[in-house]
């Protein structure tokens, strides 16, 4: 900043925290010695101060130096000003939950903010319950949504961020076949050819009515019929639960911790068959803007996610 009465002199904040050790410890030699500098240096910054604030400020007395009046009144102010440079400087060093009071906008598709919200919630009354959280369908997928601030968070496959958006995989899952119970394909074991025989529901939120299934099926010369494009998990799966159609389904790698993702499907009463043919895995994510990289506030946003979506209860794997 520059002084009014001065209007030459710029002051940093390095010459704030020199004014404040000189007036503190009243002696050139051992000012510099506090920050570490030569008491050549130091004898310089106070004849750069004293030119500054028009001031000696301290002056020798016998064989110390004794603060002016100026400095006295100065004192004070010098040390509350490095104090608060200290705590400008200083990396945060996070935040309470139980302190935040926030809403948080997540993007998802329906059948992961279904499966998200209630670990999610369950997390957020136990650690934070001032945090609330708006979902958002994914229509405005494909725009600059977390640039812009319009969302928080976006959750589920990730494949069209800005070039500097920070992603972090949080699971890979494969897809199965979901069909009602007692469907043919649970008698017996479900080919290519009888899958391709049956009807299909698919997702898609562009419509599309081909996608990685239909391509392995053409490796074989197969081709299935899709009856019926819904833009969305929920409502494929809840009509393949009550019709004869055939849904692919997301659900985790063997071995792998359960995840609420996947628990959607059988909670519709959907029987899950292994797709006996290669199609490749789906990568479910989390997107965020790098300017809340360090906040606290997003930071526990993250980890509750990823709490959340790693395992069926919400605990740590």
């Amino acid at each position: 900043m520059t002084l009014v009465n001065n209007p030459d002199a710029v002051i940093d904040a390095n010459l704030a925290v020199a004014l404040d050790a000189l007036l503190t410890e009243q002696s050139v030699t051992r000012a510099a010695a506090r920050l570490h500098t030569s008491p050549a240096a130091m004898s310089r910054t106070l004849a750069r101060l004293r030119r500054i604030l028009q001031d000696p400020l301290l002056v020798r007395a016998g064989q110390v130096m004794v603060p002016t009046p100026r400095a006295h009144a100065l004192r004070n102010e010098a040390a509350t000003v490095v104090r608060r440079l200290g705590a400008l400087l200083t990396p945060d060093a996070g935040v309470d939950p139980a302190a935040l009071s926030s809403t948080f906008t997540l993007q998802a598709a329906d059948f992961v903010g279904a499966a998200l919200a209630p670990g999610l919630l369950r997390l957020a009354r136990l650690e934070a319950p001032g945090v609330s959280f708006r979902f958002r369908t994914e229509d405005l997928e494909g725009g600059p949504v977390l640039r812009d601030g319009r969302i928080d968070l976006e959750i589920g496959s990730i494949d069209h961020i800005d070039p500097e958006t920070r992603v972090e995989v949080l699971l890979t899952l494969r897809m199965v076949a979901g069909v009602r119970p007692g469907h043919p394909l649970t008698e017996g074991t479900p080919t290519p050819a009888r899958l391709a025989a049956a009807e299909h529901v698919v997702v898609s939120r562009r419509g599309r009515f081909t996608g990685p299934l239909d391509t392995a099926l053409a490796e074989l010369d197969l081709h299935r019929r899709v009856a019926v494009v819904l833009p969305g998990h929920l409502a494929a799966m809840t009509l393949a639960a009550r019709s004869d159609f055939v849904c692919l389904v997301p659900a985790t790698l063997p071995g792998a911790a359960p995840s609420p993702l996947t628990e959607t499907a059988t909670a519709l009463g959907l029987h899950l068959l292994d797709i006996p043919l290669p199609l490749p895995p789906v990568a479910i994510g989390m997107a965020w803007h790098p300017r809340h990289a360090a906040d606290g506030a997003h930071h526990w946003l993250r980890d509750a996610v990823r709490r959340t979506l790693r395992t069926a209860d919400g605990t740590d794997a």
